[in-house]
């Protein structure tokens, strides 16, 4: 891996079959502790549960420590110049954790940092999320070539990290969203150009999800869009999952969202606690996936395995 991890156009295949081998020991255990005495510090300007939570818990198992700096805290980019919190947190920590609204924020902060930078999520992208999905996908035995996922909704941050995995691995990615919901173009764009993928952006539901191995879904309206919410509401009108059309769907697919639901919107109560909803297993692959994420940066090397006793990036 490169020193940062900002979006997943920074793995090659290779590493993200590597990434997927480590998850697997540490998931099982397997890991010693190679954060032992190193901290790590996590800029968060958005609220969040499962983020904060995930790599809080992931640095302690590791053997690390955190320490939380809200926005409110340090005033990244106001208070303080990203340059100087980059040079200043590269003084005192191992790596930054760092989930922000701007990706150029990022993007700053890793370039003024000596320490490893890791996105977890911004307004352009959320690569964790993704890597965690797609590690769920495999766990469930469903992740081989021509995998078809099938994305009912705006085209925000996961579309566009769902775009930049589809230059790692191949697969099918179908994005059904109205016309002014389409996702970041230069994404589209330098995805389609990696020649791996098949992605295809649609305005129907039901076309999407035909002969979908996964169906997703996420909120219509994140963080930062609250003014827009009741525009969007009417321009999503048509886009819920819900049963009429998860039976459109195949019988055996999996149905995804990265949380937090707003149940009765974008998914109903019965699709989403449904028996093919693997919600709440991608909700706990973050932990582990963040876990090798943040070996892998951190401590290269600590962590070894015998290809003999992994899977590979397949199930």
């Amino acid at each position: 891996m490169t020193k940062d991890f900002l979006t997943l156009f920074d793995l090659t295949s290779e590493e993200l079959v590597g990434l997927f081998e480590r998850t697997d020991l540490l998931k099982s255990g397997q890991s010693g502790l190679p954060l032992e005495g190193k901290t790590v510090a996590l800029i968060f300007q958005k609220p969040s549960l499962r983020t904060r939570v995930s790599f809080e818990v992931a640095v302690t198992q590791l053997g690390g420590h955190t320490t939380f700096l809200s926005q409110e805290s340090i005033g990244i980019g106001t208070r303080e110049s990203v340059h100087d919190v980059a040079l200043l947190l590269s003084r005192y920590c191992t790596a930054i954790v760092a989930r922000l609204f701007e990706h150029r924020v990022l993007v700053d902060l890793a370039r003024h940092s000596t320490i490893p930078v890791i996105n977890a999520l911004t307004d352009l992208s959320h690569p964790c999320q993704v890597l965690a999905d797609l590690y769920t996908i495999r766990q469930y035995g469903k992740l081989n070539p021509g995998l078809t996922v099938a994305f009912i909704g705006d085209g925000n941050n996961v579309v566009n990290s769902w775009l930049e995995i589809s230059a790692l691995y191949p697969l099918h990615f179908i994005l059904a969203a109205p016309k002014d919901y389409y996702p970041n173009e230069s994404i589209v764009r330098r995805a389609r150009a990696a020649g791996v993928s098949k992605i295809d952006i649609v305005n129907d539901p039901m076309e999407a999800v035909r002969n979908a191995d996964v169906v997703y879904t996420d909120v219509w309206t994140s963080m930062g869009q609250e003014r827009e919410t009741e525009r969007r509401k009417k321009a999503f009108a048509g886009y819920q999952v819900n049963e009429a059309l998860m039976n459109a769907a195949l019988a055996d697919c999996l149905v995804m969202h990265c949380l937090p639901a707003h149940r009765g919107e974008e998914i109903t109560d019965g699709v989403i606690d449904g028996p093919r909803s693997v919600v709440f297993d991608q909700a706990e692959n973050r932990l582990h996936v963040q876990k090798a994420v943040l070996a892998g940066l951190c401590a290269p090397g600590a962590i070894r395995h015998d290809t003999k006793k992994v899977r590979g990036i397949s199930a």
